[in-house]
C-alpha cells in the first residue's frame, strides 16, 4: 500500500488536516520527532544536534567532525527503516529525504494564503500582525533553505516537488482527506515491484553512506538494484588508492551487489579531497584575545594534525560551549570582558565533559590553584613547547574517550 509524505507551511492547519487524513485512511503517522529520535539512537548523536540539520545550522566544528553529514546519513537510515512498512503518513522535514524514484509515495503540500497564516500565528502567539508576519518569514526561510540544500530549489512550495497541493484556508480538512484517499487508490502510486526496489536501494544507500562517513569519507552515492556508484567530487592525489578503499568499505555493506567509482564535475575544481581522521582529537576550541598569537597557534597545531576552531573572547567561548560543545578548550586567562577563570567556572558548571587546558602568560600560582580546583585538565604557560601542548591535548582527548567508553558499557 502507498505512503503519504506531507510537508506544510507554518500556521496552515497542519495538525487538524493530518488527524483527518489518519482517520480517513487508517494510516500510521510518523513525525520528524520520531525519525530524529531513531536517528539519534542509531548514531549516538544527540537529538538536538540532529535537528540542527533542519535549521540549516552547521557547527563550526563540522569540517572536523562531519556531524552534519553523519546526521543526514542516519536520518536517511531511520527513514528507510520506516519505508520498509506500508500505510504511513510521514510528516515534516524528513519526508523530503524520500528519493523521487520511490513512486508509491504520494507527496502532499499544505499551504495557505498569507493573511490567514498571519491571523493564525497572531492568535497562537498573542502578538501583533507585523510580529506574526516576522515569525512566518523566519519559518519560511528555514523551509526554503532545507529545500535548496536538497533540491537546489528556493521555493519550498514549488509544484515540481509535490504530486498534489492543498490551500488549507480554502479546503476543509475532511475534503482534503477524501481527495487524498481517492488518490492513493489509483494505480499511479500503487506499490509496484520497481518502487519497492527503489525503497530497498534507499536503505542500502543509507547504510553505505554511514559506513563511508564513519571512515571519514564524503562522496556521492547512487544505488540501483544493489549496484553502487560512488562519485568523487574533490581532487585527490592518489585516486586509485582512494577508489580501492571506497570499494572495500561499500562492498561490505549487506545488499550491495557491485561497486563502481567515478569522478564528478567537482573533481576538476581547486578543492582537495581529504579523508577525515576521527581518531584525532576532533573538536578543539582555542580561546584567546591575542588574534595573531592564537591564529599562529592554530596553524602550528594543524601541522601536527590537530585542527581547531578559534574565538577571541569569553562570551563567544561560552556560546560555542552551549551550542557545539567542543571536546577540548584551550583557554587564555587574561581577556577583556569575561575572563578565563570565569569562562572555566561556567563551562565546568554547564558542560563538565569539556576538558579545559589553561594556556596563559600572565597567571600566578594562585590562579593555577584556582583553575585546577575548578576542574581544568592542565595549566600551562604560553611558552610551553608545541609538542608538549599537543601531547596534553591528546591526553585530554583520551580521557574523554575513556569516559565515553565507560558510559556506553553501562
Amino acid at each position: 500500500m502507498p505512503v503519504i509524505s506531507l510537508f506544510s507551511g507554518s500556521y496552515c492547519n497542519e495538525q487538524q488536516v493530518v488527524q483527518e487524513i489518519g482517520a480517513q485512511t487508517g494510516y500510521r503517522l510518523i513525525t520528524d520527532r520520531e525519525i530524529v529520535a531513531e536517528a539519534s539512537r542509531l548514531s549516538d548523536i544527540p537529538e538536538n544536534r540532529i535537528e540542527r540539520v533542519f535549521d540549516d545550522k552547521t557547527s563550526v566544528f563540522n569540517r572536523l567532525t562531519r556531524e552534519r553529514e553523519r546526521s543526514l546519513a542516519h536520518l536517511r537510515l531511520a527513514l528507510a527503516k520506516c519505508l520498509s512498512e506500508d500505510d504511513l503518513i510521514i510528516c515534516g522535514f524528513a519526508a523530503q529525504l524520500i528519493p523521487r524514484n520511490i513512486h508509491h509515495v504520494l507527496r502532499v503540500c499544505l499551504i495557505a494564503d498569507m493573511n490567514s497564516r498571519i491571523e493564525a500565528a497572531a492568535r497562537e502567539h498573542q502578538v501583533t500582525q507585523p510580529e506574526a508576519l516576522k515569525i512566518i518569514h523566519q519559518e519560511d526561510e528555514k523551509r526554503a533553505a532545507w529545500m535548496y540544500n536538497l533540491f537546489g530549489i528556493r521555493d519550498p512550495w514549488h509544484a515540481s516537488l509535490y504530486d498534489i497541493a492543498f490551500p488549507t484556508d480554502k479546503t476543509p480538512p475532511d475534503e482534503i482527506a477524501k481527495t487524498i484517499e481517492k488518490h492513493i487508490a489509483t494505480s499511479v502510486i500503487t506499490l509496484a515491484r520497481r518502487s519497492r526496489q527503489a525503497a530497498d536501494d534507499f536503505s542500502i544507500a543509507a547504510h553505505v553512506e554511514i559506513a563511508l562517513v564513519k571512515k571519514g569519507h564524503n562522496v556521492g552515492i547512487d544505488v540501483r538494484s544493489g549496484a553502487v556508484t560512488l562519485t568523487i567530487n574533490k581532487h585527490v592525489l592518489m585516486l586509485n588508492r582512494l577508489e580501492e578503499e571506497l570499494k572495500e568499505i561499500a562492498g561490505q555493506v549487506p545488499g550491495v551487489t557491485s561497486v563502481e567509482t567515478k569522478v564528478g564535475p567537482g573533481y576538476y575544481q581547486n578543492d582537495v579531497y581529504r579523508r577525515q581522521d576521527f581518531g584525532a582529537p576532533s573538536k578543539i576550541l582555542l580561546v584567546d584575545d591575542e588574534k595573531k598569537y592564537v591564529q599562529t597557534l592554530s596553524k602550528r597545531l594543524m601541522m601536527r594534525e590537530l585542527e581547531s576552531a578559534v574565538v577571541y573572547d569569553g562570551e563567544s567561548a561560552l556560546e560555542l560551549a552551549r551550542e557545539d560543545e567542543p571536546d577540548v578548550m584551550i583557554l587564555d586567562l587574561r581577556m577583556p570582558g569575561i575572563d578565563g577563570i570565569e569562562v572555566l567556572r561556567r563551562v565546568k558548571k554547564t558542560n563538565p565533559a569539556i576538558e579545559v587546558i589553561v594556556l596563559t602568560s600572565q597567571g600566578s600560582e594562585a590562579d593555577k590553584k584556582t583553575c585546577l580546583e575548578l576542574g581544568a585538565f592542565a595549566y600551562l604557560s604560553k611558552s610551553v613547547d608545541i609538542d608538549e601542548l599537543s601531547k596534553t591535548i591528546k591526553a585530554a582527548n583520551e580521557k574523554i574517550r575513556q569516559k565515553r567508553a565507560g558510559q556506553k558499557s553501562h
